[in-house]
């Protein structure tokens, strides 16, 4: 299999170039993200009515991935519930090598093909939970072997990378290829990859939360009010909705402990 994200960089030289030159330069390949994850669409459009059904019936949403990709799937997943106000545990990261992993390179912790499924089972996974490994590269063990075995137990699956026709589409239901091409830096996936892999998991939670009631109007009604920023964001959207002074809206807020609860219970 040829790894489009190995592929030399199109940049030759780079210890060359100015400061100016390696921001023009790294910004343009940025640029080149957006597209290629709309390519996706498509693809990602199949897959999220049937995370919702799945959802819909107590199940869950895990992501698996090892390294930057296996961080980015706990960044979005740690985001869900203050964001929207779903219960910790409905959106779920888990990284190879385990918590240690997330600030620390954890050595040779994405080999193993056994150890992503043995994570896993802590959560005592279910037909109604949806599992989406990450892998740029789309060869990672970890994710790959838990795949397969969420396969075998009609577990569904899907999954974020960044080659075509990998080890990880070929095991997934719903495989979702975002080709970005070569990195800047050679191989640094951490880069154009990684932001593809961000852009994708934010269309697929965002979406789900909408589809859920997290979301009325273009309001995050069921935000945590974990510190003065949010709880004055639901004070002026209180404001807005019900025509009352901020006050008001924050002795409300305070009362009820969300945006939502206010609105239905003061909303004529």
């Amino acid at each position: 299999m040829k790894k489009i994200t190995e592929s030399d960089s199109k940049y030759k030289h780079l210890e060359k170039m100015s400061v100016l030159e390696l921001l023009k330069n790294i910004n343009k390949e940025d640029k080149k993200v957006a597209t290629a994850v709309e390519k996706c669409i498509p693809k990602i459009e199949k897959l999220i009515p049937e995370i919702l059904k799945r959802i819909k019936k107590g199940g869950r949403l895990f992501y698996m991935g090892a390294g930057t990709s296996g961080r980015l799937g706990i960044v979005d997943a740690s985001e869900c519930p203050p964001t929207f106000g779903v219960p910790q545990g409905l959106v779920i990261g888990l990284i190879a090598g385990g918590d240690a992993a997330i600030r620390k390179a954890v050595e040779f912790a994405e080999d193993s093909t056994t150890q992503g499924w043995k994570d896993l089972q802590k959560y005592k996974i279910t037909g109604n939970d949806t599992v989406i490994g990450i892998a740029a590269s789309g060869t990672t063990p970890y994710v790959i072997g838990a795949l397969k075995e969420c396969n075998k137990r009609k577990i569904l699956t899907a999954c974020i990378t960044c080659n075509t026709g990998s080890p990880l589409a070929e095991v997934s239901q719903y495989p979702i290829e975002v080709v970005v091409g070569p990195e800047f830096v050679t191989g640094s996936t951490r880069m154009k990859s990684g932001t593809a892999q961000k852009l994708i998991l934010n269309m697929i939670s965002t979406s789900l939360m909408i589809k859920l009631g997290r979301v009325k109007g273009n309001k995050m009604v069921d935000m945590q009010l974990s510190n003065n920023k949010l709880v004055d964001r639901g004070c002026k959207m209180l404001m807005k909705e019900l025509n009352i002074p901020y006050t008001k809206a924050e002795k409300l807020l305070l009362k009820y402990g969300s945006v939502r609860k206010v609105m239905e219970t003061n909303n004529p």
